[in-house]
């Protein structure tokens, strides 16, 4: 028999590291304790809500499948009876699953610190292991992050956690009712400070001075989506026991761990996501904003027509619009695109849907207007009526000629009289079915009534109206803190006697200090770039004429005040977008795709002429060469751009070999992979205008 390993200070059999390494643990906490989704959420679990017609825990399973997770834990709230039901039919207990382990934990747990409490005392976790929220939707790879943990317990067992961040593309709007603020340390990812803003109350943090006066440089950052994945050590149990009071993972025992430094010697450190997909579906905003990004394949391959449920056949028509098997469209009814339709769903003639997600087998009468609206399975809408920007559950029945207006939300079995009004943000339901029917609400012969919260319901309710139903997408979260800033302390630094026991960081502080730096996110560009992608990529879809494509595009450049660059990079992702969609419709080459694309569109290509028409054809480049990095089919797209763009006499060779050579071209490992396969052409540019000058050279003589 072999050595015995060492043991923990709680006597738990320490493995060794290969070991560890090699059989990944995770813990995934189905419930949240939150109460954002009800009454949604009183008749089922939160994790098995649909998203994209998916059960939200498909998207959190395939993230721990793809992470390599070995031994995955499951830990139910309520409707246990449910979720287990659900489990045990799923793909994931089949014999073909990725896991090795499945298993599924019942508690009585009342928070997420009762469930990491209760994991401690089970003694189920042997090594380093993930812990996610049931609703996490990622296409994020976490070998890196790993690494980087191990690496740093490797030299510092005092580095008990990784926090997985992800930074937002653009700012999140000052509505958002909480936005967190980490303040960290640059040279080791260290988090030394973390705090909830709320903007109605405040848009300062304070900070305790030694963690300003005993750092050279503090970022504070505002602009990061927390993902709710973290990589933990053993440690973070036994810190959780410690701690019986605390109940929340971030306001709790985050916080009281970086407070308490001084006494734990313990330190948590962050990874930051820059080019990969990660978020939460932790409100109803962020449900409908991150229900938009897969359908526009922002999580690529979380699409929807990636069928992540066996029995599921959605494929992508023209348009960017999902299909499932079964769908029977009236002749004069119009689909919009970013619109998905579930199996076995009929819509009647002259109704419209658009930017919409309509669940299997679903009734939609005639002359029905549906717009960014969720409808989920066997729900009924009825002649004439119009839903906008709400949730419908499951066999809701809409009567003819009702309006629902937007930030609603019916929940399971409702039932609306014909002409009946829905004002924005009420929440119906049938739930507690003790409590009579409301027909001064539902209509005469309806079934129904509104919500009534109770106490402890009210703060989570108000921050889930507050934020809307899925107004901004993934790419328009912006920050209640208009700073990003770097702090950088003086070498005769104020000692913490001159600076009160928790110094107030805003955008106005007063440390003295050598520099710093305060950048302000423009909004109206973030807003400008976004909008412009999304409408010209339609307009190519629907193969517009080029000048009208134009002439729209001014007409947002001008509506925005969007300088030159900005309109740029918006007309070439749009283009690589539309590229790739051409790929995935599996009727054209790459070749065929980019010559396509080009030869229709090429006049969009603008040059920013202040610069010089070189810059703008470079820029042009680096912002088609970043865009590809991401994209499926990046790699092979990327030369035949550049063959393209040279055989039309748009570039020339100056052009090609300014940007190869250009150190931005190679910044990172992404963007040197997408670029490999342009070497060639690259090469032959080269050889052939050194032949061209030889020849030249030869005349002369």
């Amino acid at each position: 028999m072999g050595p015995k390993g060492q043991k923990t200070a709680a006597g738990r059999q320490k493995p060794s590291e290969e070991a560890r390494e090699d059989s990944l643990q995770a813990v995934v906490l189905a419930d949240t304790f939150e109460t954002r989704f009800t009454p949604l959420t009183l008749e089922r679990p939160r994790c098995l809500l649909p998203l994209a017609n998916v059960p939200l825990i498909e998207y959190t399973l395939e993230f721990l499948a793809n992470a390599g997770a070995h031994d995955v834990f499951i830990y139910g709230g309520s409707h246990t009876d449910q979720l287990e039901t659900y489990l045990s039919s799923s793909k994931w207990k089949m014999h073909t699953s990725p896991f090795k382990t499945l298993t599924f934990l019942r508690s009585q747990a009342a928070s997420v610190g009762d469930v990491m409490r209760d994991l401690e005392t089970k003694r189920l976790i042997t090594g380093d292991f993930l812990v996610v929220s049931g609703d996490v939707i990622s296409n994020f790879p976490i070998e890196d992050a790993l690494v980087q943990h191990r690496s740093r317990r490797n030299k510092d067992k005092n580095a008990i956690m990784t926090i997985i961040l992800r930074e937002a593309d653009v700012s999140l709007n000052s509505r958002l009712p909480k936005a967190p603020v980490f303040v960290i340390d640059p040279s080791n990812d260290r988090c030394l400070h973390y705090q909830e803003l709320h903007p109605e109350q405040s848009t300062s943090i304070s900070v305790d001075s030694e963690v300003i006066t005993s750092h050279a440089e503090i970022d504070v950052r505002s602009d990061l989506i927390d993902t709710r994945i973290d990589v933990c050590s053993l440690d973070v149990l036994g810190l959780w026991l410690d701690n019986f009071d605390n109940q929340s993972p971030r306001k709790d025992f985050l916080y009281g761990v970086l407070k308490d430094y001084a006494l734990n010697g313990k330190t948590i450190h962050t990874y930051v996501i820059k080019r990969h997909y990660a978020a939460r579906v932790a409100d109803l905003q962020a449900y409908g904003s991150i229900s938009r990004d897969l359908r526009s394949r922002w999580a690529y391959p979380l699409n929807p027509d990636t069928n992540l449920m066996p029995s599921y056949h959605y494929s992508l028509t023209h348009g960017e619009i999902y299909r499932e098997r079964g769908v029977t469209l009236a002749r004069s009814c119009e689909i919009g695109p970013g619109s998905l339709i579930g199996q076995d769903t009929s819509i009647g003639d002259g109704s419209t849907i658009s930017n919409s997600i309509l669940g299997r087998r679903c009734i939609i009468g005639k002359n029905v207007h549906i717009d960014r609206a969720f409808i989920w399975d066997d729900a009924v809408i009825g002649n004439g009526s119009k839903v906008e920007n709400c949730v419908v559950a499951n066999e809701v029945v809409v009567g003819d000629k009702c309006t629902i207006e937007p930030g609603a939300l019916i929940s399971y079995r409702v039932r609306l009289a014909p002409g009946t009004t829905v004002p924005s943000d009420m929440r119906l339901t049938t739930e507690p079915n003790t409590t009579p029917n409301d027909e001064s609400i539902v209509g005469p012969g309806g079934l129904g009534h509104c919500y009534e919260e109770d106490d402890d319901d009210v703060a989570d309710i108000l921050d889930s109206k507050a934020s809307g139903l899925g107004t901004y997408t993934s790419q328009e979260f912006r920050p209640v803190l208009t700073i990003f800033a770097v702090y950088r302390m003086p070498e005769q630094a104020e000692s913490s006697s001159s600076v009160s026991s928790n110094s107030s960081l805003s955008s106005d502080d007063r440390i003295e200090r050598t520099s710093s730096r305060s950048e302000s996110f423009d909004n109206t560009h973030d807003r400008f770039h976004h909008e412009a992608v999304l409408d010209l990529f339609d307009r190519m879809q629907r193969n517009t004429e080029p000048e009208d494509v134009r002439v729209e595009l001014l007409g947002l450049r001008f509506a925005y005040n969007a300088p030159d660059k900005q309109v740029q990079r918006a007309v070439t992702v749009a283009l690589m977008k539309q590229i790739q969609n051409l790929l995935e419709s599996k009727t054209s080459s790459p070749e065929r795709a980019v010559s396509e694309t080009l030869s229709r569109y090429k006049t969009l290509i603008q040059l920013d002429k202040e610069k010089g028409e070189k810059d703008g054809q470079v820029d042009f480049m680096m912002f088609a060469q970043t865009d590809l990095a991401h994209r499926k089919d990046g790699k092979q797209i990327l030369p035949f751009l550049s063959q393209q763009l040279y055989k039309e006499d748009m570039f020339n060779e100056e052009v090609f070999e300014s940007w190869w050579n250009d150190a931005r071209s190679t910044a990172d490992d992404d963007l040197v992979a997408v670029r490999e396969a342009t070497e060639p052409f690259i090469v032959w540019l080269a050889t052939a205008e050194e032949e061209s000058e030889s020849e030249s050279g030869s005349e002369s003589e």
